[in-house]
């Protein structure tokens, strides 16, 4: 391991989160709220000991391997959220330690999971730092530094695929730095255009800005206790569901589609899986609530089942509803939310969860065993479009899909055995590994996860990473292999 590489590029990296901080403490200053000391000090630690730490390492110009590579993001996201924690813990407002980087990592990884109880309370400084980290978490600390940091440039692709989410990654320019610049390009004209329409449906700046974040982030972080339940505008609810769903698209799409090949999303199977998921969630749901008798008209219960639907499959987590409560009158209901939990974005959108290639390729893959029975000689592959699924990668996928699955039950069970209920440990441990915010039992759309053990929450840190970082990237480092020579 090239250890002095890695002290230099985490500096380098963590020095840079902390400049991010100096947004939330100009609005604190502005504002005049006590949260201003614990940006500063918080500022002032992390440069600190980023530049410390690249300072000392600045001469080192080694090669970055394969497996340095996997190290540098692990210890990227898990040191990123760790400096993001220290506002949190100094404000007073998160309570201790583990809370606050609990609400970290929960941001950086675009979960949306919350200990606040009252939202309103803290100051808006705080809120907008929740906010950001979403956002920046959302395209990738290590994309965002491979666009902004040169030193990054050497090795980069070892790090792209080890964060971009999705079983394939599209280079969109020859060089990877290239890439990961035009992805934040896109990534910010869109959070821009949501700005704007969200401003023009009668949010003030605030609030608009950081909503923005976090539907692209696909986070779900917001600024009110009841998400947008409080909102009571359809205008307001329509163009979030639109970027939710812009959000969950790869962005390699929307890339190519800023330059003009609009034809790219009809070209993609992926995409027109992804919309038929949408739309068939949607007209599910809303025929349990509007037969359930939860909505007075279709087109009322149209409205909340497709914000619904799309704010759990793109695992932004928003809701404009009490979606726990209508289990009373639409039993079955919930339960598709559930399952929902499992479908995530894109590959190579902020979506989190299995996301909706692997799934294709699952069934595809389930569909040719079944036909191989009827036809034991039948040469049958397995294509997404035109073109054939190697071999290698549907055995990758599977075995992801397994992984997922045992990580999913092994927590459930680790967070029943603190004496927690099955909907709440299952749905907490799907929505962790998810990243998509809330659940069901005692963590639904309007409870908080501060109730809970400070073991089950380191439980659910750990999948939050896992998650965000779709679980080899992480757990590769525990393989007694990847530490020998």
């Amino acid at each position: 391991m090239r250890v002095r590489l890695l002290f230099k590029l985490l500096g380098a990296l963590n020095a840079a989160i902390g400049a991010t901080m100096l947004l939330p403490l100009a609005l604190a200053l502005a504002d005049g709220t006590p949260d201003a000391s614990a940006f500063a000090i918080a500022l002032g630690v992390t440069v600190a000991a980023g530049a410390a730490a690249y300072l000392a390492n600045r001469r080192v110009n080694e090669p970055l391997s394969h497996r340095d590579g996997f190290l540098l993001v692990g210890l990227a996201w898990i040191t990123a959220c760790f400096f993001g924690a220290l506002p949190f813990w100094f404000s007073g407002y998160f309570g201790h330690f583990t809370n606050a980087y609990f609400e970290s990592v929960s941001g950086y990884t675009t979960t949306g999971s919350t200990i606040l109880a009252d939202i309103a309370a803290v100051p808006r400084a705080s809120l907008f730092w929740r906010s950001l980290i979403q956002w920046i978490g959302g395209m990738g600390i290590i994309v965002l530094s491979l666009a902004i940091l040169p030193m990054l440039g050497v090795g980069g692709m070892q790090l792209f695929k080890a964060e971009v989410p999705g079983p394939t990654t599209d280079k969109l320019q020859p060089h990877i730095r290239d890439t990961a610049a035009q992805l934040w390009k896109v990534y910010v004209i869109i959070t821009a255009a949501e700005i704007v329409l969200l401003m023009l449906g009668g949010m003030d700046w605030f609030e608009a800005v950081c909503h923005s974040f976090t539907t692209l982030a696909t986070g779900g972080f917001g600024t009110r206790p009841d998400s947008f339940m409080s909102t009571h505008s359809a205008f307001l609810d329509g163009v979030t569901t639109f970027f939710m769903i812009l959000a969950g698209v790869n962005f390699s799409l929307h890339y190519l589609a800023l330059k003009g090949d609009w034809r790219s999303y009809l070209r993609d199977g992926e995409f027109k899986v992804y919309l038929t998921i949408l739309a068939a969630a949607t007209l599910i749901l809303a025929a349990f609530l509007r037969f359930g008798g939860l909505y007075s008209s279709l087109g009322e219960a149209l409205r909340h089942a497709a914000f619904q639907a799309v704010a759990i499959v793109t695992t932004t987590g928003y809701n404009s509803a009490d979606f726990e409560a209508w289990g009373a009158k639409a039993p079955l209901a919930p339960l598709l939310l559930f399952v929902l939990m499992f479908v995530g974005g894109s590959a190579g959108s902020t979506g989190g969860s299995i996301k909706v290639i692997r799934l294709w390729l699952v069934l595809k893959h389930g569909y040719r065993e079944l036909f191989r029975l009827i036809h034991p000689r039948a040469v049958k592959a397995v294509k997404v479009g035109n073109r054939t699924v190697p071999e290698p990668v549907l055995d990758a996928v599977a075995s992801f899909f397994g992984l997922y699955i045992v990580v999913f039950v092994a927590a459930a069970m680790m967070i029943a055995s603190f004496g927690h209920d099955l909907v709440t440990s299952f749905s907490a441990a799907a929505t962790a590994l998810g990243n998509v915010g809330p659940g069901l039992g005692t963590v639904g759309p309007l409870d908080n996860f501060d109730h809970l053990q400070i073991p089950v929450k380191w439980v659910l840190i750990a999948c939050m990473l896992l998650g965000r970082l779709e679980l080899y990237t992480l757990l590769v480092l525990f393989v007694p292999e990847f530490w020998r020579k």
